[in-house]
C-alpha cells in the first residue's frame, strides 16, 4: 500500500498543526469578538447545485462522486457524461453557505453574521501554491444591502491579519458594476460581460496583450477589444475617470465612501486602494469585490466581495449577501518561511512512569501538574539520559516522575 498522501494534499506534523490551530484560534477570535457566530456545512453538493453555482474556472475544478448501484448503470447505458455524477465535493464555501441560509433563513438572525472554517476541494494540477485540499477561513454578513457590510467585513478581515502578526498589506477594492458599465460603454454585448470581467481579472498575470487576445478568442467585437486596449495604454485607470465611463455616478461615489471609511479605521496600520482591474474569479460577484495583497509576497492572502443572487437561485427572491475569506494555507506557509513562533503557552512536561504503576494515580498527578504544566503521560525508558535527549528534541521543558516529586529541567530550562 501507498503511505504518502495524494498528489496535492498533505499530512501535518505536530509543529505544523500547532501553527495551523493557532492561527485558526486567533483568526476565530477576532471574528467571534466581532459578533460573528461560526456553522459547518456537508463538503458534498448536490451537483445541480455546483453545476449553477457561477463558479467560474472552479466549476471545471470540481471533484465529482459518481452515482452508485442501478443508478450508475442507468447512467453509463445513457452514454452522457454529466448523468454518471449526483454529488461532488465543495470547491468554495460560498455556495454552501448559500443553501443553508436559504433552508434556515427562517432560525437565523438579520443580519447573519457568520464564520466558516473548513476545507474545501479543487481538481488543480499540483504546484507550489496550488493544492487540491485546503482551508478557507471565511466571514459573511446575509441580509445587508449597504456598504456598511463591505466595511464592516474589511475591518474584521485587516484585524484578524494584524493579529496574526501580518503587516503593511493593502486592500484593493473595485466594484463590478462600474466595470461592466465601462465594458459596456466600449461596446461589448451585455450577455458577455461577466465572461469579458473574467478575463479582464487576469490583467496583472498576463497583461494587456494577453487579455486581449483571450477576448478575441472568445468571440468579442473587435471595436470593444480595441476600445479596451486604448484605455488601458492611456494609463488613467483612477476611480474618477473609470467611474465617469460607467454611467453611474452613485456606484463610484459608495466606493469612494467605503475607501474613506476603511482609511480611517486602518490608522495607517494598513492601506486601501482602488483596483480597476480586481474581478475575483468566481462569477457570482455582483458588486464590489476586495483582495488583500502583501509587498513582501507574490498573490493575494484574503479576498471576497457582494454576491446578491446566489441566495436568490435556491429562493426565487433577492437576498443581499458579501463575503470575505482569508487565505488560510497561504497565511501558515507565509509564517513558517518567515519562522513564525507560536506564542509560548505553559511549557511541555513529561511524566514518567514504570510498569508496575497504578495507571489512575498516573493520572491524577498529571490532572494536579495540569496547572502549572501541559502534561503528557509516557512510560519511563530503561535508559533515563537518551529518554531526556529524545524528549528535549521533542519541546519538552522538564520531565517529572510518577513514583516521586522529582522534576527535572531539560534544554533551555535547565
Amino acid at each position: 500500500m501507498k503511505i504518502n498522501p495524494l498528489k496535492g494534499m498533505k499530512d501535518y506534523l505536530p509543529d505544523e498543526q500547532r501553527l495551523r490551530d493557532y492561527v485558526q484560534g486567533r483568526i476565530l477570535a477576532t471574528y467571534r469578538a466581532s459578533g460573528f457566530q461560526r456553522i459547518s456545512t456537508p463538503m458534498l453538493e448536490d451537483m445541480e447545485n455546483l453545476d449553477k453555482s457561477e463558479g467560474g474556472d472552479n466549476l471545471n475544478l470540481i471533484f465529482k462522486v459518481l452515482k452508485r448501484g442501478d443508478k450508475l448503470a442507468a447512467a453509463l447505458a445513457s452514454g452522457q457524461e454529466k448523468e454518471l455524477s449526483d454529488m461532488g465535493l465543495r470547491y468554495d464555501l460560498t455556495l454552501p453557505l448559500s443553501r443553508y441560509y436559504a433552508a434556515n433563513r427562517d432560525k437565523l438572525p438579520t443580519p447573519f453574521k457568520v464564520i466558516q472554517t473548513d476545507r474545501v476541494f479543487r481538481a488543480e494540477r499540483p504546484q507550489k501554491g496550488r493544492m487540491r485540499e485546503f482551508v478557507q477561513c471565511d466571514i459573511d454578513i446575509l441580509g445587508d444591502g449597504s456598504i456598511n457590510a463591505e466595511i464592516e467585513l474589511i475591518d474584521v478581515t485587516a484585524r484578524a491579519l494584524l493579529d496574526i502578526g501580518f503587516k503593511d498589506f493593502t486592500v484593493n477594492v473595485n466594484d463590478r458594476r462600474i466595470l461592466r458599465g465601462m465594458l459596456a460603454g466600449m461596446g461589448f454585448a451585455p450577455g458577455s460581460l461577466d465572461s469579458v470581467c473574467v478575463t479582464f481579472d487576469k490583467l496583472d498575470k498576463i497583461g494587456a496583450g494577453g487579455v486581449a487576445a483571450e477576448l478575441a478568442e472568445k468571440g468579442c467585437p473587435a471595436a470593444a477589444v480595441a476600445a479596451l486596449g486604448e484605455f488601458l495604454a492611456a494609463g488613467r485607470t483612477d476611480l474618477a475617470a473609470v467611474g465617469a465611463l460607467c454611467g453611474d455616478g452613485a456606484l463610484a461615489a459608495d466606493l469612494e465612501r467605503v475607501i474613506a471609511a476603511v482609511e480611517a479605521l486602518a490608522e495607517g496600520k494598513y492601506s486601501i486602494a482602488y483596483c480597476p482591474s480586481l474581478v475575483r474569479g468566481q462569477g457570482y460577484y455582483t458588486g464590489i469585490v476586495f483582495e488583500v495583497t502583501c509587498p513582501a509576497f507574490a498573490g493575494a492572502v484574503a479576498g471576497g466581495g457582494r454576491y446578491d443572487n446566489m441566495v436568490g437561485k435556491f429562493l426565487g427572491q433577492t437576498v443581499p449577501a458579501v463575503g470575505f475569506s482569508i487565505g488560510f494555507e497561504r497565511i501558515c506557509a507565509i509564517l513558517a518561511q518567515q519562522g513564525f513562533a507560536v506564542p509560548a503557552e505553559k511549557a511541555r512536561l513529561a511524566l514518567l512512569y514504570l510498569p508496575d504503576a497504578d495507571f489512575a494515580q498516573v493520572l491524577k498527578k498529571a490532572a494536579d501538574l495540569r496547572s502549572q504544566y501541559t502534561v503528557t503521560v509516557l512510560p519511563q525508558a530503561k535508559k533515563l539520559g537518551k529518554q531526556f535527549g529524545q524528549l528535549e528534541a521533542q519541546g519538552f521543558a522538564a520531565a517529572a516522575f510518577a513514583d516521586n516529586d522529582d522534576i527535572k529541567a531539560l534544554g533551555a530550562a535547565r
